[in-house]
């Protein structure tokens, strides 16, 4: 076993005062014991609660190195009972646990007991090998690991590094839009293609996130409500702080705008634009590509007119060093209005592109043949875009992700147009009657929010609300009218943080 690698197998002794977690690896036993004591009550409500992991799944191998998906799940009461609250104390109780349990019971949470998922195997690369040394949590990026929170009371002890395991796993959709005051963007998500030949491994690195200015999307009952730029707010700082984090970590980075150039996203389009030409640098680049109307009426083919004006920094960003023998100078960092489903596209489009340019040169292709060849290969490749397409949009939006027939065919089809109208319905559904309250647990578990006694229990009547949205959908025009005029006030919406607060920072 790895010096800095966690333990890969616990076992859990519950007493009636303490907890004790056993390492069970062959090389581990008679390793140190942790000791939890369940008396000592640090937090609010019923006390603190213990999280272990209790099913996995092997995935795949990294360089030989396991990662696993979590599929099940324990949360343990630090007291032995609840009787010292009020029963409405209880009540508010067991609120809180279902929503903790709600996030770990979503689907993609994966770790890796000895190798770092949160660096791309290309920071990993370029590291020291002190750094390669250092235990797993202290060296994991802060972005991407999920559990930091719940973590910190054991990260305060080092010798307690091989029990600590760092998971990555986004919040709801349009209850997070935008930067926050630090510059983070929703929806940011970091993705890796890891290809491994005989002797070499290549890589090729991409990012997504929300347009990177402060606006809001609120809920209104509207299919699409309409985006809201912040207009008080200093746009091009919180692009820098964005930006400066992007060049720290890949170099030159291609901004893939997809968003609509009329109508309700235009505003979004303009500023953005406007933005980056303030800024005087030649890392960065801005190429604007109006999805919609280039591939209406199913003229998908389009979309290579894309990926043509993108070929020569796509060539420029490659490179070889050490032991990534493909590696990356810049990144293309996509986003539309979601980051979800055109941006898979293009993102499927630009892996592609990179694959073949791999493949050819280590001779799996020869010159003139194509991926589309090989019939296997061309469904795994596929099938991975596909997969993580729909993973993506089921953390952020509640459904698979919509034009995936596109991804895994190369092709629109009229059986994915209709599931495309399905998965829109239910995201209609969640996004104006569920997300609110959906949005919370994810608050608790990344430790945005604390819970207090005093804490005002949210709306769950959301059912009944949808109810009443069907019979005023029956009603007459000025009803539907003044529904539509006042939707803002129908809409579950997070009760941890006011909402104009958020209007302002989003």
């Amino acid at each position: 076993m790895e010096e800095n690698a966690v333990y890969r197998a616990l076992k859990l002794h519950i007493a009636q005062d303490k907890f004790y977690i056993e390492p069970r690896d062959q090389q581990s036993v008679g390793d140190q014991i942790l000791e939890i004591d369940r008396v000592t009550q640090e937090l609010s409500l019923a006390g603190p609660y213990l999280v272990v992991i209790t099913k996995k799944t092997l995935v795949g191998l990294i360089k030989g190195h396991e990662v696993w998906k979590i599929k099940g799940t324990d949360v343990l009461a630090f007291p032995r009972a609840t009787l010292h609250l009020t029963e409405k104390q209880q009540q508010n109780n067991s609120v809180y646990l279902s929503m903790v349990q709600s996030v770990l019971q979503t689907e993609s949470f994966y770790f890796s007991c000895s190798y770092d998922l949160t660096h791309t195997l290309q920071r990993l690369s370029r590291t020291s090998p002190d750094f390669l040394q250092m235990p797993l949590f202290e060296r994991a990026d802060p972005r991407f690991v999920w559990n930091g929170h719940l973590l910190r009371p054991l990260v305060v002890q080092p010798e307690l590094h091989k029990f600590i395991l760092p998971v990555m796993h986004g919040c709801t959709r349009y209850f997070m839009r935008g930067l926050d005051g630090e510059g983070n963007a929703a929806n940011y998500v970091e993705t890796e293609q890891i290809v491994q030949f005989e002797g070499g491994t290549c890589s090729f690195v991409q990012t997504r996130g929300s347009i990177p200015l402060y606006w809001s999307q609120r809920p209104n009952l509207k299919y699409k409500p309409t985006p809201i730029l912040n207009q008080t707010a200093d746009h091009k700082h919180g692009f820098n702080l964005h930006m400066d984090k992007e060049r720290v970590y890949y170099g030159d980075v291609v901004l893939i705008n997809l968003i609509d150039q009329k109508g309700p996203e235009k505003v979004l389009g303009d500023r953005y634009s406007a933005t980056v030409r303030t800024v005087e640098v030649n890392s960065l680049r801005y190429e604007p590509f109006d999805f919609h109307h280039e591939c209406s009426k199913m003229r998908w083919e389009r979309l290579s007119i894309l990926i043509d004006r993108l070929s020569d920094a796509q060539v420029k960003f490659g490179d070889k060093d050490g032991q990534i023998d493909s590696e990356q100078r810049g990144l293309f960092r996509t986003n539309c209005i979601d980051s979800l489903d055109r941006t898979n596209v293009v993102q499927s489009l630009l892996a592609r592109k990179s694959l073949q340019a791999q493949c050819e040169e280590y001779g799996v292709l020869s010159t003139g043949e194509r991926i589309e060849d090989y019939t296997e290969m061309e469904k795994v490749f596929k099938n991975v875009w596909a997969d993580n397409a729909d993973a993506c949009s089921l953390q952020y939006a509640g459904t698979g992700a919509l034009k995936t027939d596109f991804t895994r065919t190369g092709k629109r089809s009229t059986f994915g147009l209709l599931k495309d109208g399905i998965n829109s319905v239910i995201r209609y559904y969640k996004n104006n009657f569920a997300d609110g309250f959906r949005q919370l647990p994810l608050i608790l578990f990344l430790g945005f929010s604390m819970f207090i006694i005093s804490a005002l229990i949210p709306s769950t009547d959301y059912v009944v609300q949808f109810l009443y949205v069907l019979f005023w959908g029956a009603a007459v025009l000025v009803t539907l009218y003044v529904v539509s005029y006042f939707g803002n006030e129908y809409v579950n919406q997070p009760r941890l943080v006011q909402v104009q607060t958020k209007d302002k920072n989003v």
